[in-house]
């Protein structure tokens, strides 16, 4: 019973392993060329997702431990409830600092567009997660 708890558990954090609704990483598709960005915008958007580039891979690394750790609690022979505890507990922190991180980013990013600029790439957004969704209804 226990058992299954953990592991209903785990699936449920890894479905929230997706970033929060309206992050994508828009700097680097087609959908920038469109923008009309300036090349301070362009060399501003650059800087910034290279200054946080390693902190999203130590980020995510941590995120790909935890979720091991769990993992190896959940295959254990006999369920040792507090290390499942605190591998749950390991396993959410980093996933909220992944996501903090992301957020941040994408905030600081944000600043670097005009409104104009901000608008249509939320309207690109909804056209790309469209068609996304659209692919995976198709078999």
């Amino acid at each position: 019973m226990l058992r299954s708890l953990l592991l209903l558990i785990l699936c449920c954090t890894a479905a929230m392993a997706q970033p929060p609704k309206g992050f994508f990483p828009w700097w680097d598709r087609p959908v920038v060329k469109d923008l009309n960005l300036s090349q301070a915008q362009t060399r501003q958007i650059r800087l910034t997702v290279r200054e946080y580039r390693d902190k999203l891979i130590e980020a995510r690394a941590a995120l790909d431990k935890a979720e091991a750790n769990l993992q190896d609690v959940l295959e254990d022979e006999t369920l040792d409830v507090k290390k499942g505890d605190a591998a749950v507990e390991g396993l959410a922190h980093a996933r909220e600092n992944l996501t903090r991180v992301f957020a941040q980013m994408s905030v600081k990013l944000r600043g670097v567009l005009t409104q104009p600029q901000w608008k249509e790439l939320q309207k690109r957004r909804e056209g790309i997660e469209a068609e996304r969704k659209a692919l995976k209804k198709t078999p």
